[in-house]
């Protein structure tokens, strides 16, 4: 079935059709039984449903049979600059430019040479009341992977 929407023009249309029916994403994502971040970003087209999740989002949100199609699609991930500039996401781009070398210089120390996971991964954003203004707090807990650098006999004689 050849299809003219894409995952973006997609991700409009579900943050439209979400808004026109007063649903929350949190509901959207306990119908399905997954995670809110997750579900958000997969509507956002950056993970593919299962064509059972994709049914039902169609129709909690009025979608039609191109949309199930192309929730079901493999993404090409990551944002674009015009995303990249938006002022939260900058932000986060912002804080990690600053902060880091620093992270990464703790996950050595902590762990050894190797890196977080961001496909073996959870993320979590909640508000936390504080006096002077709610805090934002947004948790990144990915699995450690660490670099594993293996020879074969023959390279190492």
């Amino acid at each position: 079935m050849a299809t003219s929407l894409t995952k973006t023009d997609l991700a409009e249309v579900v943050r439209r059709a979400r808004a026109e029916r007063g649903l929350s994403w949190a509901k959207i994502a306990a119908a399905i039984g997954k995670d809110p971040v997750w579900t958000v970003a997969a509507l956002l087209g950056q993970h593919p449903l299962t064509a059972g999740d994709a049914s039902t989002v169609a129709s909690l949100l009025g979608l039609d049979d191109e949309a199930v199609a192309v929730l079901q699609l493999m993404p090409y991930r990551g944002a674009d600059a015009k995303i990249a500039a938006d002022p939260t996401i900058y932000r986060f781009h912002e804080a990690l430019a600053v902060y880091g070398p620093a992270i990464k210089e703790l996950i050595h120390e902590e762990f050894g040479d190797g890196i977080m996971s961001a496909i073996n991964f959870q993320l979590s954003v909640r508000r936390r009341p504080h006096p002077e203004g709610d805090r934002v707090v947004v948790t990144f807990d990915g699995k450690f992977l660490d670099y594993a650098w293996q020879h074969s006999a023959q390279e190492v004689s």
